[in-house]
This record gives C-alpha cells, structure tokens and sequence, in this order.
C-alpha cells in the first residue's frame, strides 16, 4: 500500500466534497474514514483509479454521517415534543379497532384479513394458512380490503360476527403457531363480553379458555409437541377449565346454539374425561353433527372423520375421510393416523412421512416424522 499516494490525494477528495456541498468539518471526517477503508480493502483489491474510489467512498461516508445526524436530530425533537409526564389514561382502545376494521364496506371474509393483518399483527401467510388459501390470494385480498377502506369513514363500525371471527383467529395462530397472541385473545374476549351480553361471546370464550387450560402440557420439554391422548393431565388447568364450563352451560341454557358453543362443547368433552380412553366419543361426534349443520365447514368434517374413527373404529374413520378432499391441509395426517391405528403400518409410515413434508409448523413436522420413524423401525424387526 502507497501511503503516500494516499496523503497526496487527501487534499483533492477533500476540495471534491466540499465542492459538492459537504460542509469542511464533515468533509474531513468522511475522507479519513475513506482511507481507513482504503487501508484495509486495497491491499487485497487495488483500485484502478485511486482518486475516484476514495472520493466515491467519501461521497457515501459523508451521506451515511448526514442520515445518521438528521435521523439523530428528529428523534431529539420528539423527545423535545413529549407530553409532561403524568398519569397514563387507563382506556384500550383495542377492541374497538377492531370493530372499525370490521367496517359495513367489506366482506366478512376480507374484513377479517385486514383486521389480522393491521391490528392482530399475523403476517399474510399465517392469515393465509387460517383462510386455507395461497398465500398470493390472500396478500390480494388484504390489498383490495385496504384500498376499499381508504377514505372512507369510521363512523359505522362492523359487526359482532365478523369481530368474534377475528379474535377466534388470532387465538388459534397464538395457540397453535409461532406467535404469542392467544392470552390477548382471551382479555379481549372477556372484555367483549362484558360489554355485550351474547350468547356466541359467552361461547368463544369458553372455547378459548377450555383450550388455554391445556397449553401447558401441549409440548414436551424439549418443545416437540404432545397429541392429546398423550398429554399429562395432571397439568391441564383445572381452574380455567371449570370457568369455561361454567360459562358454556349458561350460554347453552339460552337455546341460541352457534358455532362457538358447539366447538366448546366439544372442547369441554375432552376436558371432562379423566383420561383420553374415558372419552366420550359418541358425543363429540354428535356435537360434530350440529356444528355441521350450523356451518358446513370441511375442516370440522375432517375432525368429525376422527372422532368417528375413535368411536366407531379407524375404518368407519377412513370412509369418512374418503368423502372429503384429500388437498385439506391435515388430510394426509389424519389418514395416517386411521391406518396406524387400523394396523396397516406400511401404509401409515408413508403417508406420516407425507404429512410431516406438509406440515405447516415445525413441531408439528417433527412429531410426524417420529411418527414415521417408529413404524418403520417397527416394521425392521
């Protein structure tokens, strides 16, 4: 390295910035870190023109200390633009938004996506993965829902149905995904129902405490997941569960059936059974049944197709699953599952493999390929 050559150049990189409008402080600033970086880069990658690389690495240095002290000097006034301090106002305002997301302009569908996306904090593909669509067709629908919503007013918020459809979404990505959400579901809920005397508020939040009540047990210690026929029940909370039950049999009492009390119905079933060979599958099915006719979702049939399978055998499970669309995510697990129970490990072992490869979580993915793995070493005997 010519020093030298990089002392007689100083002076010109200098005038050249100045010129463009640096002031000479900064200027030299920017030089000498200039050469720092020659120092260390031109050793091993020599420049063909000297001067124009250290003015161009001035010129960049110079700009990056400009953005860096005007970036510097607006978060000064802002802190200078703070209120006094003083008591915080107690109101959330959360729940509301939520219902002006939920905005009379848009489908229910497409205010719900919206709502998860600039209020719920779910990234697209996980609305995507709720919605059971690509995640393409759901960035589009998020972009139409906001550009109907522009300019318009908020004065006519949206409806309970479409506010309970997003805070039952945001649980179940909080519950079973990678995102933390469900317990800010839960307060929610429970504030909405203190405002609004429904019975399908009273419902979903049955729901959601009835499944909370069991997260602790839901993952091993080493963060695989435990299905839950497996889980340590001894761990369940049973305080969150009598809660949800208690609120579920007064919803119940009214005869307003709806979709979220048949699901904590459900849930409440499973709660009940001291172990996972007492319950009563007979029931659930027949909960299955009513959900069914109150929303004629393929998702609750194919869990219907598994509590058939546990109560009437694996095969009247499989006829079940043959009826449906084997493109449902969970489709193939849900086979693998009937078969491995049915005792065709062959079939069970590849069609678990296939699951796993599908699986939209990782733990998930790994109990599949557990899965897999012990029928096959089991078939290798």
């Amino acid at each position: 390295m010519d020093e030298a050559l990089l002392r007689s150049l100083t002076p010109s990189v200098l005038t050249i910035l100045v010129r463009r409008g640096a002031d000479f402080a900064a200027a030299e600033d920017a030089v000498q870190d200039a050469l720092i970086e020659a120092l260390r880069v031109w050793p091993e990658a020599p420049p063909r023109d000297a001067k124009g690389w250290l003015v161009t690495a001035a010129w960049r240095k110079f700009l990056d200390q400009a953005r860096a002290d005007s970036a510097r000097r607006r978060r000064e006034d802002l802190v200078d633009e703070e209120p006094a301090p003083g008591p915080a106002p107690d109101d959330d305002d959360t729940l509301q938004l939520y219902f002006l997301c939920a905005h009379p302009s848009l489908t229910p569908s497409s205010a719900v996506a919206l709502t998860l996306r600039a209020v719920g904090g779910l990234t697209t593909r996980q609305i995507a993965q709720a919605y059971l669509v690509p995640e393409a067709t759901m960035a589009q629908r998020i972009s139409r829902a906001k550009r109907t919503v522009s300019g318009v007013r908020f004065d006519r918020p949206g409806d309970v149905a479409t506010v309970l459809r997003v805070l039952y979404l945001v649980f179940n990505e909080g519950y079973s995904g990678d995102v933390d959400l469900s317990a800010e579901a839960i307060r929610l809920t429970r504030q909405l129902a203190g405002t609004i005397d429904h019975p399908e508020v009273a419902g979903l939040l049955a729901l959601m405490l009835l499944h909370h009540a069991r997260r602790a047990s839901r993952t091993a210690p080493d963060g695989g997941l435990v299905p839950l026929a497996e889980q340590d029940r001894g761990r369940w909370d049973t305080a969150s569960i009598a809660e949800g039950i208690g609120i579920l049999q007064a919803a119940l009492a009214r005869d307003r059936l709806g979709e979220f009390q048949a699901q904590a119905a459900i849930a409440a079933l499973h709660a009940d059974a001291f172990t996972a060979e007492e319950t009563d599958w007979v029931q659930i099915v027949e909960w299955y049944d009513e959900l069914l006719r109150l929303t004629d979702n393929p998702v609750v049939r194919l869990n219907r197709a598994v509590a058939v399978g546990e109560a009437d055998g694996p095969r009247a499970g499989l006829a079940e699953l043959a009826a449906l669309d084997d493109s449902l995510p969970r489709h193939t697990a849900v086979a693998a599952y009937l078969h491995d129970r049915d005792g065709d490990p062959e079939t069970a072992a590849r069609l678990y493999a296939e699951a796993a490869r599908k699986a939209p979580h990782l733990a998930e993915r790994d109990y599949l390929t557990r899965q897999a793995a012990r029928l096959n070493a089991g078939r290798r005997r």
